[in-house]
């Protein structure tokens, strides 16, 4: 038995009847088809940052993806073309695509994770999602017993979400091909806090390396960043997007970000505070971040269901006070909210 708190970033879960760890994608197959053909229930596990598991655990097969490597072609005017293990710190990735002088991914620095759990939630952060510089996702589907290639086009990508998460577990993927910019120059600036954080305007531009510096610096202020010796899963719900209607009905303060299909973006944490959630908030071993509202923490060896039951405070709250219905951003194992 393997204690699956141990990998994850909420430090809590309970014990995974096997666990397999697949350092070579041979491996993450091998492993994958021994667990489908015994019938066996099966988790593929990344880097833990985005999943909370019950406390009861997982009594079947998990998988954690180690697989590393990456092969890349960066042309001095076209850009730069990389393919990426699943295995692959996503930190690291982004801090290596800097050092060889591409842009693009600038803004989703310090996202914990790895490179395979990106497409699946569609990652993003200040303005930009991890979608817009996929060129292909590889996996191996379940179904078919076979590898798989999907195209951008293909994924589905939405607001963290794509094709990979609406299909449950069928595809395991097993790297990606990222399609990036070449410049010293980051995409342009879309976040208020970011830009008043580089002393630029919205719209404009900075270079990349500060681009970086700037989003480390924001996630570590929040929270957000692996190595702060603060337990969470990030962003615990994802921002709620409502038909203008509703948006309309919220006071006037209230962010909101325009769609292109009409719809209008909120802001979480915005809903938690006005409802009445306060940083600090707690239930048995669980609390709200002391630094940011939107992060729900394992502050004093919380259990799994600790933080379920502080998950469903916060949803309870903001639906008695605007009526919406906050979801989680991150998977949910053996638990409902």
């Amino acid at each position: 038995m393997s204690l699956l708190a141990n990998f994850t970033t909420l430090r809590v879960g309970g014990e995974a009847r096997t666990l397999i760890h697949a350092t070579t994608e041979e491996e993450l197959i091998a492993a994958v088809e021994a667990a489908d053909a015994a019938g066996d229930p099966l988790l593929v596990l990344g880097g833990g940052s985005n999943i909370l598991i019950s406390d009861s655990g997982f009594d079947g097969t998990v998988i954690k993806v180690e697989t590393i490597g990456n092969s890349y072609e960066i042309d001095a005017c076209s850009g730069g073309t990389l393919q990426v293990s699943a295995g692959v710190s996503w930190d690291e990735f982004v801090l290596f695509t800097i050092d060889k002088g591409l842009a693009n991914l600038e803004s989703l620095s310090g996202i914990p994770g790895t490179v395979g759990g990106a497409p699946i939630q569609n990652i993003g952060a200040y303005g930009h999602d991890v979608s817009e510089v996929i060129a292909r996702v590889r996996t191996y589907d379940r179904e078919a017993k076979s590898i798989k290639t999907f195209t951008a086009a293909e994924c589905n990508f939405s607001y963290r979400n794509s094709l990979f998460k609406e299909s449950g577990d069928r595809y395991v993927i097993l790297d990606v091909t990222f399609q990036l910019r070449r410049g010293e120059e980051s995409l342009a600036i879309a976040y208020p806090e970011l830009a008043q954080e580089l002393n630029v305007r919205i719209g404009n531009r900075a270079p990349i390396g500060a681009v970086r510096e700037a989003v480390l610096k924001l996630r570590a202020k929040k929270g957000m960043l692996e190595g702060l010796d603060i337990h969470s899963a990030g962003s615990f719900f994802t921002n709620p997007i409502v038909s203008a209607a509703i948006a309309e009905q919220l006071p006037i303060d209230a962010p909101q970000w325009p769609q292109e299909d009409g719809q209008i973006k909120l802001s979480a944490a915005w809903l938690m505070e006005r409802s009445g959630v306060s940083k600090g908030d707690s239930f048995g071993g669980a609390a709200i971040s002391p630094l940011h509202v939107l992060a729900l923490t394992n502050a004093n060896d919380a259990s799994a269901a600790d933080v379920v039951e502080l998950a469903r405070i916060v949803k309870a709250k903001v639906k008695s006070a605007f009526g919406i219905t906050l979801e989680p951003e991150l998977r949910l194992v053996g638990v409902l909210l």
